[in-house]
C-alpha cells in the first residue's frame, strides 16, 4: 500500500434477507454472512500483499461482529490471519514515520480490534504472539493518542516500498524489544520514543476498549496476572489513571485492583512502590472531593489500592494520603449509616489502623468514638440468639473482607501500641468496649457447630479472638477458659482433617497474601501461592497457648484436652515439610518456636505429664530425627535451641537405664552437646569470652535458651550419669575449659552462673571430669577463677 494507493476491494454478495430459523455454521451468522466470510477467509489465505489482507480483515469485522462468531470461527479466522499483521499495524501506527499512507489512527483502530476479537478466545488469549503486544497495548493507554509528523515526500524519501511496516522478527515479532524505548515520565510504557509524536487530549473510545478488552482477557486466564505484570501493567495502568486517559476509571482500575489483590500484592507493591504511592496519593484526593453515595463506594475501592502491612514505604506521600483519607472518614463516621453502608467504611478504616496505627487518625476524643462504634457493631453482629445465620452482607462489614487481609473488624481496631494523649478514664473505656466485642466473639463461637468449621467467617472470627489472646488473656478469664475446648477441637480438627478444606484454601488464596514466582525466560512461571496446609488455625492459637500454659489453671484444662498431643502432632507436619530444604532455602518458622515454648512451659511445670505421657516420647524422637540435622542449618539456630532445650529438659527427668543406652538417646545427646558448643568462641584471646560468629545474629534470641540448655545439661548428668562421659567423648568439656581458661570473664553473670552449674553437676558426678576441671582451675588463669562453688565442688582453695 504505497502512497496514493487504493486499496483492493473484495465485491460481497448481494445481501439476503435471513429467512426464519436459517443459520448456518459460524455462531450467530446467517448464510449469506458465513458465505462472505468464507469468501474473505479465502482472500485471507491467497493475499498476495497486505492491501488485500486488509481488505478481507474490513469486510469481516463489517459484515460479521464479533459479537456473532463462535469459538471455531474466531479461530479459523486466527489460522488465515494469525497474530502478526494486527501486531504489525500497532507497530506501523507508532512508528515516527511510516509509507504505508494510512494514519496511524486506522492502524491502531484495526489492529487493536482484531486483537479484541481474537482475545475472546480464551486460547487466544494466552498465545504468545498477542501477550507479546501487551506493552503496546499499555503504551496506548498510558499515553494517549499519537500524531505522526507529516509524511515526506516522494523525493525526500530514500527509498519506496508499499504494505504495512514490516516486523523486523517476521512471524515473531519482538515487541518487547520496542516497547522497551521508554520516556521517564509520560513518554509511555511502551511504544518508541514519543519526540515525534503529539499526544492528543482523547484517546478512541473504541481503540481504548479493545485495548482493555485483551488486557481483561489476558488477566482472567490462569496466568494471566503474571503475563501483566512481566510486561509493565502496573506502571502502565497507574499512569493511566493518573493522567484520565479514556475508560482508565472504569476499566484501568478494575484491572489494578486484580493485580493487586490477594497473593501478588507485596510483590507487587515492592516492585512498584512509587507508581502505586503516586496513584494512592491521587485517590486519596478524589476521596476527599467526594460527596455522598458516591464517597461511599470509593472505601472500598480506596482500601485496596492501600500498601500491604509489612512492606517498606514509609514516606511523606504515603502519611499525607493516610492523613487525608482520615479527614474524609471522619464526619462519615460520626454520621448515621445504615448497616450495608458502615461495613466498607469500617473495613477501609481498619486497613489504615493495619499500616500507620493512631497518630493519624485524630484527636484521642475521636479515637474513642471510632473504636466504640466498631466494637458496637461487632456485638450487635454477634449477639444473636443462637441458631440465627448471619446474612452475608453482616459476615462482610464483621470481617471486612473488602479489605484485603479479610479480618474481623473489631481486631483491627484494637489500639496498637497507645494512644497519645489519652486520658486514664479515656483507656479503661476502650479496655471496657474491647472487652464487651470479645465478649461478644466468644459466644458467638460458643454456637458453632463443627459442620461449620469450614466457614471463612468463622475462621476469620477465630482469627480475630487469637489475635486479641496473644496480647491479652488476663480479661475475661473465666469466658476464655470455657471456650478452650472449642479452640483446641476447632485446631485440631482443621490441622486433622485430612485433606484441604475447599472453602478456606479459596479464602486463603484470596485473602492472604503469600509468594508469587518469578517468570523466568521461557515464560514459565514457578508459583508457590499460599496453599492451605491445615496448620494455619494452630498459628494463630499458638499465642494464647504460650500465655495460658504458664497459668496453673488453664494449663491443667488443656492437659486433659491433650494440648501436649496437638502440639506435638503441629511440630511433626511443620518438620516433613520444612526438612526436605537446603540450608539456603530454609527459613525462620515462628509457629515451630511457639509451639516449643508452649511444650517447654509443661515441661518445666509438669514433670509427671512428661514422664507418662507418650506424646513426649514422640516428641523425643522427632527430636531425635531433627535436631541434628538442624545443627547444620544456620538460619534456624533459634528453632535449633528450642529444640535442645525440649530435649535437654525431657531428659532430665528420665531415669538412668538399666541396660544400654539407647541409640537415638544418644544421638539426640551428642548433637546437643555439639550444639552448645558453637556458642562461644573458643580461640578468642585474653579478655572476656565472646559469642560466635555463627550465634551473634541470633544471640538476643538464642542466649536465653542457651542458659536453659546448659542448666538442664547439668540435670540429665545428675539423673543419667552416662551422659557425662558422652560430654567428654563429644569434647564439650575440653572446649569449655580451654575457653574459660584463656578468656579474662564470661559475657554476664546470668551465663556465667548457668556454666557453672552445668560444670559443678559434672564434677559431683563424675571422677575423670572433676580431675581434669581441677587440673585447669589450679592453674588460677581465666574466668574459671571467678566460680566459687566450682572450686569447692573440685577440691581446690
Amino acid at each position: 500500500m504505497s502512497d496514493g494507493a487504493e486499496v483492493a476491494v473484495i465485491t460481497p454478495p448481494p445481501v439476503v434477507e435471513e429467512q426464519e430459523g436459517e443459520r448456518a455454521e459460524g455462531g450467530g451468522l446467517s448464510g449469506a454472512q458465513v458465505e462472505v466470510l468464507d469468501r474473505c477467509l479465502h482472500a485471507l489465505r491467497k493475499a498476495p500483499d497486505d492491501s488485500h489482507t486488509l481488505a478481507a480483515l474490513l469486510l469481516i469485522t463489517r459484515l460479521c461482529p464479533a459479537s456473532k462468531l463462535d469459538k471455531p470461527t474466531l479461530r479459523r479466522i486466527f489460522e488465515a490471519v494469525g497474530l502478526n499483521l494486527p501486531a504489525r499495524l500497532l507497530v506501523t501506527a507508532l512508528k515516527e514515520k511510516d509509507d504505508s499512507g494510512l494514519p496511524p489512527q486506522e492502524l491502531l483502530s484495526l489492529g487493536t480490534a482484531l486483537l479484541a476479537a481474537l482475545s475472546t478466545d480464551p486460547d487466544m488469549a494466552g498465545h504468545p504472539q498477542l501477550l507479546s503486544t501487551i506493552p503496546l497495548l499499555l503504551g496506548i493507554l498510558s499515553n494517549g493518542p499519537v500524531t505522526r509528523r507529516k509524511p515526506e515526500t516522494q523525493e525526500q524519501r530514500s527509498g519506496g516500498g508499499g504494505g504495512v511496516e514490516p516486523s523486523p522478527a517476521g512471524n515473531d515479532p519482538s515487541l518487547e524489544g520496542q516497547a522497551s524505548e521508554r520516556k521517564a515520565d509520560d513518554g509511555g510504557e511502551a511504544g518508541g520514543p514519543s519526540a515525534s509524536r503529539e499526544s492528543s487530549s482523547k484517546l478512541d473510545e473504541a481503540v481504548a476498549s479493545d485495548c482493555y478488552q485483551v488486557l481483561t482477557a489476558v488477566c482472567s486466564s490462569p496466568r494471566g496476572p503474571a503475563q501483566l505484570l512481566s510486561r509493565g501493567a502496573v506502571p502502565a495502568l497507574c499512569r493511566a489513571v493518573r493522567h484520565e486517559r479514556t475508560f482508565s476509571r472504569e476499566k484501568g482500575l478494575a484491572l489494578l485492583a486484580v493485580l493487586l489483590s490477594g497473593k501478588t500484592k507485596d510483590k507487587v507493591w515492592s516492585k512498584n512502590p512509587a507508581e502505586l504511592l503516586a496513584l494512592l496519593a491521587r485517590l486519596s484526593e478524589d476521596f476527599c472531593r467526594a460527596t455522598g453515595p458516591t464517597q461511599l463506594d470509593m472505601c472500598a475501592q480506596l482500601a485496596l489500592f492501600l500498601p500491604p502491612v509489612g512492606v517498606s514505604v514509609d514516606s511523606e506521600q504515603l502519611k499525607g494520603a493516610v492523613v487525608r483519607a482520615w479527614g474524609a472518614l471522619r464526619p462519615i463516621l460520626q454520621a448515621k449509616l445504615t448497616a450495608p453502608q458502615i461495613g466498607p467504611v469500617l473495613a477501609l478504616g481498619a486497613c489504615l489502623l493495619d499500616l500507620c496505627g493512631w497518630e493519624p487518625v485524630g484527636p484521642p476524643k475521636f479515637c474513642c468514638l471510632l473504636l466504640n462504634r466498631a466494637c458496637v457493631e461487632v456485638r450487635m453482629g454477634l449477639e444473636e440468639p443462637p441458631g440465627n445465620q448471619l446474612s452475608p452482607e453482616l459476615q462482610h462489614t464483621l470481617t471486612g473482607r473488602d479489605a484485603p487481609r479479610g479480618r474481623l473488624v473489631g481486631a483491627s481496631w484494637a489500639p496498637r501500641g497507645r494512644l497519645v494523649g489519652a486520658s486514664l478514664q479515656q483507656s479503661r473505656q476502650i479496655l471496657g468496649v474491647l472487652q464487651e466485642a470479645f465478649s461478644a466473639v466468644m459466644y458467638h463461637l460458643e454456637q458453632v457447630d463443627p459442620s461449620r468449621y469450614g466457614d471463612p467467617f468463622i475462621f476469620a472470627t477465630f482469627r480475630s479472638l487469637c489475635s486479641w489472646l496473644a496480647e491479652e488473656t488476663s480479661c475475661l478469664k473465666e469466658e476464655v477458659t470455657g471456650l478452650l475446648p472449642f479452640l483446641l477441637h476447632y485446631a485440631r480438627s482443621l490441622l486433622q482433617g485430612g485433606g484441604p478444606e475447599p472453602r478456606l484454601s479459596g479464602w486463603m488464596r484470596e485473602a492472604a497474601p503469600g509468594e508469587e514466582g518469578e517468570e523466568g525466560e521461557e515464560g514459565e512461571e514457578a508459583e508457590e501461592g499460599a496453599a492451605w496446609t491445615g496448620r494455619e488455625a494452630m498459628r494463630y492459637l499458638l499465642p494464647a497457648l504460650c500465655h495460658l500454659s504458664a497459668e496453673e489453671g488453664p494449663r491443667k484444662l488443656l492437659l486433659a484436652l491433650a494440648a501436649p498431643a496437638l502440639l506435638v502432632d503441629f511440630l511433626s507436619r511443620c518438620w516433613t515439610g520444612l526438612k526436605g530444604k537446603s540450608a539456603a532455602a530454609s527459613s525462620r518458622d515462628p509457629g515451630m518456636e511457639t509451639a516449643c515454648s508452649v511444650l517447654l512451659n509443661f515441661t518445666v511445670t509438669e514433670p509427671e505429664s512428661v514422664r507418662n505421657d507418650p506424646c513426649f516420647r514422640t516428641l523425643e524422637a522427632l527430636l531425635s530425627e531433627a535436631l541434628p540435622v538442624l545443627v547444620h542449618k544456620p538460619r534456624l539456630l533459634v528453632l535449633a535451641a528450642n529444640y535442645c532445650t525440649l530435649a535437654l529438659m525431657i531428659g532430665r527427668l528420665k531415669a538412668a537405664p538399666t541396660g544400654s543406652v539407647e541409640a537415638g538417646q544418644k544421638r539426640l545427646f551428642s548433637a546437643a552437646l555439639r550444639f552448645l558448643r558453637g556458642a562461644l568462641d573458643s580461640g578468642a584471646g585474653p579478655g572476656p569470652v565472646t559469642v560466635s560468629v555463627g550465634w551473634l545474629e541470633s544471640w538476643d534470641e538464642a542466649a536465653e535458651l542457651w542458659r536453659l540448655c546448659l542448666q538442664a545439661l547439668g540435670g540429665c548428668v545428675r539423673a543419667q550419669p552416662w551422659v557425662a562421659a558422652l560430654v567428654r567423648e563429644e569434647g564439650w568439656l575440653q572446649h569449655t575449659l580451654g575457653a574459660l581458661r584463656r578468656c579474662s570473664a564470661l559475657p554476664d553473670p546470668h551465663t556465667q552462673r548457668a556454666l557453672e552449674e552445668a560444670l559443678c553437676a559434672m564434677a559431683d558426678h563424675c571422677p575423670v571430669c572433676r580431675r581434669e576441671i581441677g587440673d585447669v582451675m589450679r592453674a588460677e588463669e581465666g574466668a574459671l577463677v571467678r566460680m566459687r562453688d566450682l572450686r569447692k565442688s573440685v577440691g581446690v582453695k
